[in-house]
């Protein structure tokens, strides 16, 4: 796909202003910090059966909902909190993924204590043995086993593309070569 500034993208990002945005300056950037691992994996819950694009359009309310994705602050939630969040129009309202973003805090407490960092825990199961869906799935296996819930084999191979553990930009799309080069470090 060829926007106004001539580069060539990914065909899936359009040309809608914050999907070329998300497209040119996140997407696939290896990323390691524990909050914003933490933020993406939820994020990539959320979207569930939707599209990307509508979850991407509600991130800052989300970030609002869930005090900016502080696992320690999230893991201490509770009902009443759930209600809150469940009432805000800036969200997705999906019990289920709401407490899951919850659940999901704990478990990345405990991977924390366990790995050194929530960062180290992901990388170490996004690491491609094999191709990246039996990888992902490999992935949703372990983190269920650990706790995590919205962590199946989809969700997980998008968030692992959205983090950078692998780099599926198409070969074509400008940001390929760039993002191999972030990968190499």
């Amino acid at each position: 796909m060829v926007v106004d500034d001539g580069r060539t993208r990914c065909w899936w990002c359009g040309d809608d202003d914050l999907y070329v945005r998300y497209h040119d300056d996140e997407w696939g950037v290896p990323l390691h910090d524990d909050d914003k691992l933490f933020e993406l994996l939820s994020l990539e819950g959320a979207q569930a059966g939707l599209s990307w694009i509508t979850v991407l359009r509600r991130r800052e309310g989300y970030r609002r909902a869930f005090q900016k994705f502080n696992p320690t602050t999230v893991s201490d939630f509770v009902d009443a909190r759930v209600e809150e969040i469940m009432g805000d129009g800036s969200v997705i309202r999906h019990r289920q993924k709401i407490t899951s973003v919850i659940t999901n805090a704990q478990a990345v407490l405990v991977a924390q204590r366990t790995h050194g960092s929530f960062s180290d825990y992901v990388w170490s199961l996004g690491t491609m043995e094999d191709d990246e869906k039996t990888c992902a799935a490999r992935m949703s296996t372990r983190m269920r086993k650990d706790g995590f819930k919205f962590v199946g084999p989809t969700i997980c191979l998008s968030f692992m593309q959205a983090s950078g553990m692998v780099n599926d930009h198409q070969r074509e799309c400008f940001r390929f070569d760039e993002v191999e080069d972030l990968r190499r470090g």
